[in-house]
């Protein structure tokens, strides 16, 4: 992968539930499908994890009658500190780029930093965006 026109997101959350919690979220296919690249109007019709080092997760929205699948590959497993795999929408382009997961606890909970690197740089703004709204919506999840 080139890195010329590519930048690099970041964004974070705190959340009042523990480091393991908030993590082991991200490896939870359950818990996943009910926010992980779920959007208000489209309904998740696929989802599977193989949370390991070398597994693979693939999630399928249908928007608009279009399905959106969202494809991972676990490069890190380092609980309840740190997670990275490469990831990939297929409709969009068949280049990975690296999302990294960083949870550190707090005295009330813990912070998530979600770092995701080799972003076209037109799609800054909205993949920011999207990583934030992912990540409220696993907040509403685990607090409900």
């Amino acid at each position: 992968m080139t890195q010329e026109g590519r930048v690099e997101v970041k964004v974070s959350r705190r959340f009042s539930a523990s480091a393991e919690r908030v993590f082991d979220a991200w490896l939870d296919v359950g818990q996943m499908r009910k926010w992980l690249f779920a959007t208000a109007t489209g309904t998740m019709v696929h989802a599977e994890v193989d949370p390991r080092v070398g597994g693979k997760f693939i999630f399928t929205e249908r928007r608009d009658g279009v399905d959106v699948e969202h494809h991972g590959l676990y490069v890190e497993i380092d609980r309840p500190r740190r997670l990275a795999f490469d990831f990939t929408v297929p409709i969009a382009s068949d280049e990975a780029t690296r999302v990294t997961i960083e949870v550190t606890p707090t005295s009330n909970g813990c912070e998530l930093v979600l770092t995701h690197k080799g972003v076209f740089a037109d799609f800054e703004e909205r993949t920011a965006g999207g990583w934030t709204s992912i990540l409220a919506k696993q907040a509403a999840a685990m607090a409900a």
